[in-house]
């Protein structure tokens, strides 16, 4: 039932009129999905995770990302893949459920109509993650959705 609560599209993360990467998230996690340019040996990619920042390029020219995150990321768990073309970049929150507006800090921010759509979304994840046994797949808020990180003492770690 998880499944159904998953992120349904990805968001464009968009500058100077060009789609930079685009990118989703869970109560966990947020990924960044790069389409890498052609005729470039995989083994020339690199990706730089650390706490608050990262940095993502071609060896040997200047990044093509690097920048400050929105929120922490716990780096022992937070990876990045290539596969059919495409750089993926698993970054691991360390404020599970925190509702992130961009992945870079400041830069590219859904509006509010869409982050209040996502902090909805997070937060039935999080009832469905709490209540395996239920469906919240057609639950609906109204009105103002409360944040999930927070809402009736926080998320329960095991």
């Amino acid at each position: 039932m998880a499944e159904k609560l998953a992120p349904e599209k990805r968001h464009n993360f968009i500058h100077n009129g060009q789609r930079v990467f685009e990118w989703d998230q869970t109560l966990d996690e947020v990924n960044i999905y790069i389409n890498l340019p052609p005729n470039v040996h995989s083994k020339q990619f690199y990706c730089k995770i650390q706490s608050k920042h990262f940095e993502v390029g071609i060896k040997g020219n200047p990044p093509y990302l690097n920048h400050d995150l929105s929120g922490p990321v716990k780096t022992d768990s937070s990876f990045w893949t290539l596969e059919d073309d495409i750089m993926h970049i698993t970054l691991q929150k360390r404020d599970k459920g925190q509702t992130w507006s961009s992945p870079i800090l400041g830069q590219g921010l859904l509006d509010p109509y869409s982050t209040d759509l996502e902090q909805k979304r997070l937060m039935l994840q999080r009832f469905q993650e709490e209540n395996p046994g239920f469906d919240f797949s057609q639950a609906q808020f109204t009105g103002i959705c409360p944040d999930p990180q927070t809402f009736l003492d926080g998320i329960r770690s095991d």
